[in-house]
C-alpha cells in the first residue's frame, strides 16, 4: 500500500507537468484553433532558460522561475503576430506544418550550442531534502512542484471563472465563433493569449530543469503525451485539459508500478477509449464533434 500511494504521488507529480502544459496547449487550440507542435520545444526552452541563467549569469533558479517564462511569452506573441497570424485564415494543416518547423529548427539550434548531452541542474538548496509525509519520504523539491502547479492551475481557474477578462477569454477561447457573433473583439485576444500558452511550457520548462534531463529532445520527447492529454479532456476545455494531466500522470506512474510493460501505452489506450465513448473529450463539447 506504501508503494502504492508513493507511485499515485509520483504520477501527481508527472500530472503536475502535463496539466500545465495542456493547459496552455488547450487556450491555444480553443482561441486559434492551431496545433501548436512547438510547444514542447518552448518546454524545453525554459529549461535552458533557467540552466543559462544559473550557469552563464549566475542567478538564482528562483529568479529564473519568473523571468523565463515571461520572456518566453513575448517570445511566443512576435511569434504569433509574425508568423502564425498570417497563416490562421489558411487550412489549420498550415500552421501545423510550421509550428512543427519551428520546434524542429529549436531542437536543432539548442543541439547545435549544447550537444545531444543533458545538462547537470542542481535543486534549489531550499528545497533540497527529504519530507516525511507520514508513511513514506518524499523529495522536497517534487512536493513543491505539485503544490505550485496546483495554486498556478488554480489561479488560472480564478482569472479565467472569477473576473471580466477571464470570461471573455475563455468565453472567446471555447466558443469563438459565437463570441465574435456577441460582438466580443477576439481578435484583441489572440496575440495576449498565444503568449500566455507560451509562458505555461515555459514555466513547466523552469520546474522540470531540477528534476529532469536538461537536453534538446526533452520537449519531443513529451508532446505526443501532453497531445494526449488535452485529447482527453476535451479540445478546447481548460478545466478538463487540467484534469487529464493529473489523471493521465496517476495512470502512468501506476501502471508503471504494475504493468511496466504497458506504462507508457496506457495513456494512448485511456484516449482510444474516451473517444469511443466521448469523441468530444471527458470535458468537450459533443455539438463541436458534428460541427
Amino acid at each position: 500500500m506504501d508503494g502504492l500511494l508513493q507511485q499515485i504521488f509520483n504520477g501527481l507529480v508527472s500530472g503536475s507537468f502535463y496539466a500545465l502544459l495542456a493547459l496552455g496547449l488547450s487556450v491555444i487550440f480553443g482561441m486559434l484553433g492551431v496545433v501548436n507542435f512547438a510547444h514542447g520545444a518552448f518546454y524545453m526552452l525554459g529549461a535552458f532558460g533557467a540552466f543559462i541563467l544559473l550557469d552563464s549569469f549566475g542567478l538564482s533558479w528562483w529568479l529564473a522561475l519568473f523571468v523565463v517564462p515571461a520572456v518566453l511569452g513575448i517570445v511566443g506573441m512576435v511569434l504569433e503576430r509574425t508568423l502564425v497570424h498570417r497563416l490562421v485564415a489558411l487550412d489549420p494543416l498550415y500552421n501545423f506544418l510550421l509550428t512543427f518547423g519551428i520546434a524542429l529548427i529549436l531542437q536543432d539550434l539548442m543541439r547545435l550550442r549544447y550537444g545531444v548531452q543533458s545538462q547537470p541542474f542542481s535543486r534549489p538548496e531550499l528545497l533540497d531534502g527529504s519530507l516525511n509525509l507520514g508513511l513514506f519520504s518524499y523529495p522536497k523539491y517534487q512536493v513543491f512542484v505539485l503544490l505550485f502547479s496546483i495554486v498556478i492551475s488554480g489561479l488560472v481557474w480564478l482569472v479565467l471563472t472569477r473576473t471580466r477578462v477571464g470570461m471573455v477569454v475563455r468565453a472567446a477561447t471555447e466558443r469563438a465563433d459565437l463570441s465574435q457573433a456577441l460582438g466580443i473583439n477576439v481578435g484583441r485576444w489572440v496575440t495576449p493569449v498565444f503568449g500566455f500558452g507560451i509562458a505555461l511550457a515555459g514555466l513547466a520548462g523552469v520546474l522540470a530543469a531540477p528534476m529532469r534531463a536538461v537536453n534538446s529532445s526533452m520537449g519531443g520527447d513529451l508532446i505526443i503525451v501532453i497531445f494526449a492529454v488535452v485529447v482527453i479532456g476535451g479540445l478546447g476545455s481548460v478545466f478538463g485539459s487540467v484534469t487529464a494531466g493529473y489523471v493521465v500522470g496517476m495512470l502512468t506512474a501506476v501502471g508503471n508500478f504494475y504493468l511496466p510493460a504497458l506504462s507508457q501505452s496506457l495513456v494512448f489506450i485511456l484516449m482510444a477509449l474516451v473517444l469511443l465513448l466521448r469523441p468530444a473529450g471527458l470535458f468537450g463539447r459533443e455539438e463541436g464533434v458534428h460541427a
